[in-house]
Formats: C-alpha cells, sequence, structure tokens
C-alpha cells in the first residue's frame, strides 16, 4: 500500500491514481528523501494560497529528484520523469484555491541541458545548451505566463527586477527568464524589459500590421515561386555567437559584436541581432529556398523610429550547379538578376506601380551587395538589403558550386510607411483603439490617430565618464520608463577648460493610451538620475 502523506492535506483520494508501482515508489522518494522534501513542501504551499512559490519548489526539485530515482535502480528514468502523479495531487488542492489547473501550468519537469549545441526538429532552438535552459514542449513544472516575481528574487536582483513573466514560449520552446537575465554575470547586459519582449510574437498575431505585412510576402512568394519557399516564424531569438556573427562572416572588431550594441546573455551566446542568424544552419539542414521571420534585438536609440526589438524577414534561395550551367554566363551576375527581378517583384505587391533605384552597399555576408530603394510619397525610401551571398558561407554548409542570394527587410519599417503609423511603440500598444484599425489582407488602410496625449520633458546634464554611451544612458531609460520614454535627445554639450565633457539630455515622456501625472514623470526622473549615475559612472549637474 502507497504511504498516505498527510491525508489532510491531499486526502487519500490522490494515490487512487497511482497504478504503476514504480510512479507510486517514486513519489515516495520525491516526498520522504531530501529534495522530496522541497517538492512536498512546495505543493504544501499550494494549499495554502501560495501557487507561485509552490511551482518553483515543486520544478526546482525535480530534476534532481528523478535523476535520484533512477540512480537508485528504483524506477527507469522514463518514469522518474513523469509528473503526472504530482499533477494530480495539484489538482487535488487547487479546488480549494477557486482555481482550475490546466497541462500547461503543471506538465513534467525541466529538462536541464548539458554543454554542446542543440537545435529541435523544427529550429526552435539554436544556441550552445550550457547557457540556457530550456523546458521542454509538455515538459516544464512551469509557472503561468502571467506570474510576477516573488518578493525574495526582487530582493536579490535588487534595481534590476521587474515584475515579469518567469518563462517566455516561442514555437516549441519555453524559455527560462533566470537563464536570460543573469544579475552576477558580467558578461550579460540582459534586462527584464526586454526579457518581457520574448515570446510576444506580434508578426504572428492575427490583423497585427505586421502580421499582415508578413502574409502579404509570403503571398506573393508562394504566388512568383510556386510554394517552393519553406516560412519559419517561430525560431527562438537565443542563438551562439558564432551563428549571429562568425557563420556570417561578421570580421570580430565589426561594431556589432559591442556590448554597446548588442544583447549577450554570456560571452558565447546572445539574443539574435537580424534573422539571418539561423542562415547557415538552415543550409545545413539542407534548406534551398526559405523565409525566416522573428523578433531582432538590438541595443538603440529612443525615438519615433528606434526600439529595441523590432521584426526582420530574411530571404534566402540556392541555384544549384546544374541550374547555373543551364543558365550560361558569369553565375554571379544571374543570380544577382534574378534577385532584383524577385525583389521588383515584391516591391510593385506592397507599394503598387512605384518607381525604383539600386544603390551598391556593403555587406560581410554577400557581395555584391545593394540596397532597394523606392519614390514613395515624394522621396526616397530604403525598403531592404540584399545581396549575392559570399561563397565562402556556402561552401562551409557543404553547398560549394552552389551559388545564393539573400534578403532582408524590417516589417516596423514598412508597415509605418504603408500603414501612416507614426510612432514605433504603437506596434506594442494593447489598445483597441489601435488594434482594431486593421484587418488580415488589408494593405491600403491608415492609420487614425486617437487622442494624443500631452508629453513631459525632463532635461539631465551630467559629466561624462570615460566609459559612458548614449546607447548605454537610453537602457537606463527603458528600463524605468519603459514605453513612457518617447524620446531622449542629446541638446546641449560643451567641454570645459580641463577637459571634462558635459551632456545635456532631453527625456521626453508620453504615454499612447493616457495622460501622464507630474508626480510619476517626477519619480521616474528621480530613479533615472540616480540610475545614470550609480550604473553610468556620471556625475550629475
Amino acid at each position: 500500500m502507497a504511504p498516505n502523506i498527510e491525508a489532510g492535506v491531499f486526502g487519500p483520494q490522490v494515490f487512487c491514481c497511482l497504478q504503476p508501482p514504480s510512479v507510486q515508489t517514486t513519489i515516495w522518494i520525491l516526498v520522504d528523501g531530501i529534495l522530496g522534501k522541497l517538492a512536498f513542501h512546495g505543493a504544501r504551499a499550494l494549499c495554502s494560497g501560495s501557487v507561485r512559490t509552490a511551482l518553483v519548489s515543486i520544478s526546482r526539485a525535480l530534476p534532481a529528484c528523478a535523476s535520484r530515482s533512477a540512480a537508485a535502480g528504483v524506477c527507469p528514468a522514463s518514469s522518474a520523469a513523469d509528473l503526472r502523479p504530482l499533477r494530480v495531487m495539484a489538482q487535488a488542492c487547487v479546488p480549494s484555491l477557486g482555481m482550475s489547473m490546466s497541462a500547461n501550468h503543471v506538465t513534467t519537469p525541466r529538462q536541464h541541458i548539458a554543454a554542446s549545441p542543440v537545435r529541435s526538429q523544427q529550429h526552435q532552438l539554436l544556441f550552445p545548451l550550457s547557457s540556457l535552459r530550456v523546458l521542454r514542449a509538455g515538459g516544464a513544472a512551469q509557472l503561468p505566463r502571467h506570474a510576477s516575481v516573488s518578493a525574495k528574487q526582487q530582493g536579490r536582483r535588487g534595481k534590476r527586477a521587474a515584475v515579469c513573466a518567469l518563462t517566455a514560449e516561442v514555437g516549441e520552446a519555453t524559455i527560462s527568464r533566470d537563464d536570460v537575465v543573469r544579475e552576477n554575470d558580467p558578461t550579460n547586459n540582459v534586462p527584464d524589459t526586454i526579457f518581457s519582449k520574448i515570446g510576444a510574437r506580434l508578426h504572428t498575431r492575427a490583423d497585427h500590421p505586421l502580421s499582415i505585412i508578413r502574409s502579404e510576402i509570403h503571398q506573393y512568394f508562394d504566388s512568383a515561386y510556386a510554394n517552393a519557399f519553406l516560412k519559419f516564424d517561430h525560431l527562438a531569438p537565443v542563438v551562439a555567437t558564432s551563428s549571429n556573427f562568425d557563420d556570417l562572416l561578421i570580421p570580430a572588431d565589426h561594431v556589432s559584436r559591442s556590448y554597446n550594441d548588442t544583447y549577450y546573455i554570456d560571452g558565447t551566446t546572445v539574443l539574435r541581432t537580424h534573422t539571418s542568424a539561423h542562415q547557415a544552419q538552415l543550409l545545413r539542414d539542407g534548406h534551398t529556398h526559405f523565409l525566416v521571420t522573428g523578433d531582432v534585438y538590438r541595443r538603440d536609440a529612443i525615438d519615433a523610429t528606434h526600439y529595441p526589438v523590432f521584426h526582420q524577414m530574411e530571404g534566402f534561395r540556392v541555384f544549384s550547379p546544374e541550374e547555373l550551367a543551364a543558365a550560361g554566363g558569369d553565375p554571379t551576375e544571374y543570380v544577382a538578376l534574378q534577385l532584383k527581378q524577385a525583389l521588383e517583384g515584391l516591391a510593385r505587391h506592397l507599394f503598387g506601380d512605384v518607381e525604383m533605384r539600386w544603390v551598391d552597399t556593403y555587406f560581410p555576408f554577400t557581395n555584391p551587395s545593394f540596397e532597394l530603394e523606392i519614390f514613395f510619397q515624394g522621396q526616397w525610401l530604403e525598403v531592404l538589403g540584399c545581396g549575392v551571398t559570399e561563397q565562402q558561407i556556402l561552401d562551409n554548409c557543404g553547398l560549394a558550386g552552389s551559388k545564393a542570394w539573400a534578403f532582408g527587410l524590417g516589417l516596423e519599417r514598412l508597415a509605418m510607411v504603408l500603414f501612416d503609423i507614426p510612432d514605433i511603440r504603437l506596434f506594442w500598444s494593447n489598445d483597441d483603439r489601435f488594434l482594431t484599425q486593421f484587418k488580415d489582407g488589408k494593405l491600403g488602410i491608415k492609420f487614425k490617430p486617437f487622442s494624443k496625449y500631452p508629453p513631459c520633458y525632463k532635461d539631465m546634464s551630467f559629466w561624462l565618464s570615460d566609459s559612458f554611451t548614449e546607447n548605454n544612458l537610453c537602457e537606463v531609460v527603458r528600463g524605468l520608463a519603459g514605453d513612457l520614454a518617447e524620446e531622449v535627445r542629446l541638446i546641449d554639450n560643451f567641454t570645459n577648460k580641463k577637459g571634462m565633457t558635459s551632456h545635456c539630455y532631453r527625456i521626453t515622456y508620453r504615454s499612447m493610451e493616457r495622460s501622464l501625472t507630474d508626480e510619476e514623470i517626477n519619480e521616474i526622473q528621480a530613479k533615472v538620475r540616480e540610475a545614470a549615475a550609480e550604473k553610468l559612472k556620471v556625475t550629475l549637474r
């Protein structure tokens, strides 16, 4: 007979569901052992109403308990990892709390991963395993997406802490916050405000402007190339530094690699700065025609057209040696011509019969490289960058003898033009006055501004430190003000006789959805000043 674990807590009904003896034994070890007591106290806390604390305790204890059980020979690893009985326990407690417990809230244990690269079957994950803990789909004692950080965790993280979900779901992957935001890792510069954006998937939301643009581009390529292009919309944004830079031949001293421009999880892992980070792996997997869309992350300025998270689409097409031989002539010129024809057709599909021009440019991963500009609403507008893929990239992916073209475009840039959206922050708005204006399949809709609330201006002057950068200041402001920060602009600077340089920045605060009070802005500004002095080592004036 299975031991009765405090019938007053769980009741005898819990174990009537435990049929396999190995599972009974596993649960007993879970509760009776030292690690088991952690899970027990977690479940006990669940009964008393501390849901978040309970699930955190359970999720932390389970992997080691499962390993302990399997190592002891009590049950196979597959049984030790089966937490359906634990779900029964939780469900037995939940009714008294007036709550419901779905399989999405209590499932199976965290999968702790070792130090070697991994890629899921659908390419959701591309990163060194030692740098990120992945909670398997259907395999995590997972908190609800809206769960907030515990008070203890907030105290431990100090001023960097923010109320946000503890996990983010991307495709079939669930990413743990604690493995992306690392307070004690000097190589980590990802704040909570950035982690909170992971998994938002604006580009796949019905009737969202970014999703509308994505769908229109997909339709064009499906029509022009008979559904030849595979679409990848749910690849996780956590990637190896090598995938984001080295595989694309980006030089070691390139500015884009700096901590001032890129969000580093650690020295070998970043939040992707472009969807091209998945290019090499997809090629190694044998894909020759693909469109990759996703959120990308860059430390950037604060103004109406820049945001640290935006959305890109990468297009890629490989030409086989046989196809190149049949075309004759210079293969690079042939591929460049095919590229331009494809993208001119895309521009006409999106903007109508507009005037276009090609501008030569430079990218580390293409040669030759081009930018496509269109004459739209009285001015020349850059639409996208593209080029013929560097041969070394193809050779490294086992495609020697082939040629390819690639392009990349920003969805926000196109949507702001096509829908007349004046501020990039609006894409993240949950205000129905914004969201209900757009419908899937309709490109001709123009955004109608709703009431524009007044701005609040605050100036801040300080003497610069040797390590000061404007991007770091913007990170401080954004971390404390969030989307209330509309603009950070340098309005004055001078150098005194001692060689000390002073900058004066004007910070514009404005909500897209409500009027701000002087009290709340004064409080935010005071925190910004304090944080700037502490983190940026500037001397306030």
